[in-house]
């Protein structure tokens, strides 16, 4: 009590000495805050209420500074944990995806199985034993490539070819997804592109698939291209376009599978740049990727040994889309490196994606293309009904039962030559009267099928239908084809102007099928174009597809002899010879 009296005496000492304020457990609000001397600070009105209180912040104190470095540093390595745990989940995918602990059939790349025969990969339990027993699953090939190499058109992607899908198919989602894997490993890329269908074949994303992976670009059935074509040309056309679609390759190869040119040039790159990586044989699908890795084989057998033992079990060649349903891994380098058949990559865009699989050989050409060109002067002799005496204009052009061409506008000299498989017929016929002899062809096809025959008005309704009406326009060809067929439901406008009348003004690429050369002003000998207005030059067409299929405007394709006359060099600079990929033949 007397000590109580005693400190009573001096009212003037600050609260915090008398009371005990909980200031050692609060946390500071603001570090920015500074304490204040007394000493310094000596007046009242320096000294806040709350630091009169002792509720004034606080600088950290070297053990909370310790206890945030503590927690910091527990922070960063439960984020190193998870990141290292998604790792491991990727490479797990990876290998899951390029599992070889799984026999797989050698021709097609399908799991082998025994349950199903309906099913790629199937193989009866006999052989399937005895394979195993002797350990050599590797060396059998499945039910459905067996088929296949005896030229049965079997499909085995659902919603391709005519076919919803099913149980017994693969989707091309899924086969997409056993792609996925590229872009977490170290491969290179041999990207296939068909000439015929450069565009449609083309990948334009590619890179969303192999990632950063280098990619060598090779073009591939430069034998179906017409004789006297220039290579230089080519080669120096598919660079350009190459550029512009941006796609950074190391080389271009043109080649042919079946003749094997410009294939040794490919082996001598992949032997150069695949430094110790893996080579993975990528492309749309029925592009020739099969067929080329047979010619590589081929090759590459003259001296490589391991090359040789490996054409014993090739991939299986086929016209389906969609023949190679897995990842084939061949044993083709001394180094050990692995050599890879790639499933094709599945394209709504194509012909080959709408058409039943019966009718796909007539969209696979075998032979050079046959070139078709059609001008005012080709068509037949001119009766009152024609359009137009003087040109094209009013004419419609039917490419099988596929595509469809009305001509809007283009001049007297015009010409448009058909690039495709020699199958599918081009018929010629006034616009006006184009929608009822497709319609009516189609009918009486579909009539014949069934066994009856239309009224002879119907038959008469039109010029160019004759007895052999039902099997002009196709494909599709087939009775199951004509029912689920619905027809040429997209439309086009294109409008193509060109400035020297000299040289074609552009290409008509039709995704899957081939191309229409636009001339505006035919070749001929001995003869100079005629000065154009400025209304002149332009030409309008409307090109009909079925509705998935894609139309593209490219510069033209300076095929044949004259392509070389006409086929202009671009000068470049010295940083885009720095930069261009060269390409070889």
């Amino acid at each position: 009590m007397a000590l109580l009296r005693t400190l009573s005496t001096f009212p003037s000492l600050p609260r915090r000495i008398t009371r005990r304020e909980p200031t050692l457990t609060v946390i500071y609000r603001n570090p920015a805050n500074s304490i204040v001397c007394k000493s310094i600070a000596n007046s009242e009105s320096a000294i806040s209420l709350s630091e009169r209180d002792g509720f004034a912040a606080a600088a950290p104190t070297p053990g909370e500074r310790f206890l945030e470095n503590q927690r910091a540093h527990e922070a960063q390595k439960v984020i190193k944990k998870e990141k290292k745990k998604k790792k491991k989940k990727d490479e797990a995918v990876v290998r899951k995806v390029v599992d070889t602990s799984v026999s797989c059939c050698y021709g097609c790349g399908a799991p082998l199985q025994t349950s199903d025969v309906d099913s790629p990969g199937f193989v009866d339990l006999v052989t399937y034993d005895l394979k195993k027993k002797h350990h050599q699953l590797r060396t059998v090939i499945c039910g459905r490539c067996q088929l296949l190499s005896h030229g049965h058109m079997i499909t085995a992607v659902g919603g391709n070819g005519g076919y919803a899908g099913g149980k017994q198919f693969v989707s091309a989602d899924e086969l997409r997804e056993k792609l996925s894997h590229l872009r977490h490993e170290k491969a290179l890329i041999v990207k296939l592109v068909d000439i015929v269908d450069f565009n449609g074949s083309f990948l334009a994303r590619v890179r969303d698939l192999v990632g950063a992976n280098p990619i060598i670009l090779v073009i591939t059935k430069i034998d179906l291209l017409p004789k006297g074509t220039d290579m230089n040309c080519i080669g120096d056309w598919v660079v350009e376009v190459t550029t512009k679609k941006k796609l950074h390759v190391l080389s271009v190869h043109l080649t042919s599978s079946k003749s094997l040119d410009g294939v040794s040039g490919v082996a001598s790159e992949i032997q150069q740049e695949k430094k110790g990586r893996d080579v993975y044989i990528l492309g749309a699908a029925n592009v020739g990727k099969s067929a080329f890795i047979n010619a590589l084989l081929k090759t590459m057998a003259e001296r490589d040994p391991v090359a040789a033992a490996a054409q014993k079990y090739k991939p299986i060649q086929s016209a389906v889309p969609g023949t190679t349903l897995g990842p084939i891994q061949i044993n083709a380098f001394l180094g050990g490196e692995k050599l890879y058949d790639t499933p094709g990559v599945h394209l709504h865009h194509r012909q080959a994606a709408v058409v039943h699989s019966d009718d796909l050989p007539a969209l696979a050409p075998q032979n050079r293309l046959r070139a078709q060109s059609f001008d005012i002067s080709t068509l037949p002799t001119q009766s009152s009904s024609s359009p137009d005496g003087e040109s094209l204009n009013g004419y419609t052009f039917f490419w099988g039962g596929l595509v469809r061409i009305d001509i809007l506008k283009a001049l007297p000299e015009t010409c448009f030559t058909f690039y495709g498989p020699k199958t599918l017929e081009i018929h010629v016929v006034p616009t006006k009267t184009a929608n009822d002899f497709y319609q009516v062809t189609f009918l009486h096809h579909h009539y014949l099928l069934r066994g009856q025959v239309l009224s002879t008005h119907l038959l008469c309704t039109h010029l160019f239908m004759q007895k052999e009406l039902g099997l002009l326009l196709t494909p599709p060809s087939g009775k199951d084809q004509m029912q689920d067929w619905k027809g040429l439901q997209s439309h086009r406008l294109l409008r193509i102007e060109f400035n020297d009348p000299k040289r074609p003004a552009s290409d008509v690429a039709i995704s899957g099928l081939g191309w229409i050369s636009i001339e505006p002003i035919r070749r001929t000998r001995d003869t100079e174009p005629r000065n154009l207005s400025d209304a002149e030059h332009e030409i309008r067409v409307c090109v009909s597809v079925p509705k998935p299929v894609e139309v593209f405007i490219r510069p033209t394709l300076p095929i044949g002899t004259s392509g070389a006359e006409w086929y202009q060099y671009r000068d470049l600079t010295d940083k885009e010879e720095e930069v261009r990929p060269k390409w070889y033949f």
